[in-house]
């Protein structure tokens, strides 16, 4: 089975236990992550283009190829729990994922909260007003979908994917009855399914990202671990067919529009490619049956090719991959840092920018071929550090490198 690359990548070392096709694909999605946040901060667009009907294709297409991001972390996450299976006992491995969960919540809480606001001790604005927000998004989703993996992992692989599956081509069904989360005074398990807010002392936590329909993802991607571990010419045949059989399904199931989102498409009146980006417009919170086949199906296409493609671009990708935690952190404080900067040099006054995006002085931000070469800038940026990170956690074994 191949576990590295063909040709040496800054990460390999002593953790020669990685699979390139999942350091590369995981790379891919963090470096399209980069793209979505960039676009919020520095671009002039609202938050979510999708939600604009008249939204031009290209802003539509940047916003819509971020959706594979948080599906693939996720599921990822869990193909790396399933395989780390081999090497640790079930009562190691539940260790460590419960503790790795309890340590993703906090940083997510502490941490890249602070980074999405730069205001630890509170926000002005309605309707914070004065609270200190708590933004728990994807790391909070991971973190506690591992904090359950971890006590599910006791029941073997094939219970884990059963459930996952269960919690994925059924979640939908809740639709209809369970509480939207709208307004405030709603008990925290309403979190499971839908966006909410709650206020608890002087924070104000909102769950972005619910948790039920993420857990069933993770459960998944722990679930097929062994497909990885199958010879390589097995597992990329088993790959592009999984991956092909979702987006069939996706484009199937979208196509009938009876279940599987709570948001059907329409023919548009202002033609065919308003009519496709209606079609594409799956709901992600909380994540749809539809989104999720729209996502991971591709991804996971994209991952049976993974070993057949070499070079430098490949190569950042994978040393990317292998160090997401730094990537991901870095990157939220370096593009809020970069929108006071150009803030400033927009005439407004840094302190506007020391709060939650959503709350940015109106007519700040540059246009859409900004935002790319803002991106650009990022990730170039990010990459010597997170070439150096990787080094690190290549030559060294010292436990607490599996945190970070």
């Amino acid at each position: 089975m191949t576990l590295v690359a063909e040709r040496p990548v800054v990460g390999s070392g002593q953790r020669a236990y990685r699979l390139t096709s999942i350091d590369m694909l995981r790379g891919l999605v963090i470096v399209i992550m980069a793209l979505d946040h960039v676009r919020d901060y520095l671009g002039s667009s609202m938050l979510d283009p999708t939600h604009d009907p008249n939204v031009s294709w290209a802003l539509f297409a940047t916003r819509w190829i971020t959706h594979l991001c948080a599906p693939v972390f996720v599921f990822l996450a869990g193909t790396s729990a399933g395989l780390m299976a081999d090497r640790k006992s079930p009562t190691e491995l539940g260790t460590f994922l419960l503790k790795r969960g309890v340590w993703l919540i906090l940083i997510e809480v502490f941490v890249v909260s602070t980074a999405w606001t730069f205001a630890p001790l509170g926000i002005d604005h309605e309707p914070l007003n004065g609270r200190i927000l708590i933004i728990m998004q994807v790391i909070w989703a991971i973190g506690a979908s591992m904090v359950v993996l971890a006590g599910l992992q006791f029941l073997g692989r094939r219970a884990c994917l059963v459930i996952g599956a269960a919690i994925v081509l059924g979640h939908n069904l809740l639709d209809p009855i369970w509480p939207t989360g709208d307004g405030s005074g709603w008990p925290f398990w309403v979190a499971l399914h839908s966006v909410m807010s709650e206020d608890v002392g002087p924070f104000r936590f909102w769950f972005f990202y619910p948790l039920l329909p993420w857990t069933g993802v993770m459960l998944l991607g722990y679930g097929t671990a062994g497909i990885f571990q199958s010879p390589p010419a097995q597992r990329d045949s088993r790959l592009l067919k999984a991956g092909l059989a979702m987006t069939v399904a996706f484009v199937a199931v979208r196509a009938l529009d009876i279940y599987g989102d709570p948001h059907g498409w329409h023919v548009q009146s202002r033609g065919m490619i308003a009519t496709v980006m209606s079609f594409l417009n799956t709901t992600k919170y909380p994540p749809s049956l539809q989104f999720l086949l729209m996502t991971l199906g591709p991804a996971t296409v994209l991952c049976s090719f993974a070993d057949r493609w070499h070079g430098t671009v490949k190569d950042a990708l994978v040393m990317f991959g292998r160090v997401p935690f730094a990537f991901y952190v870095a990157h939220v404080y370096l593009i809020h840092a970069l929108s006071v900067m150009l803030g400033i040099s927009e005439g407004f006054a840094a302190s506007h920018f020391f709060t939650f995006v959503s709350f940015f002085p109106k007519g700040y931000g540059v246009a859409l071929p900004g935002v790319y070469l803002g991106w650009f800038v990022v990730v170039a940026m990010l990459y010597p550090f997170c070439r150096w990170v990787a080094a690190v956690k290549a030559r060294r074994t010292d436990w607490w490198l599996s945190y970070v």
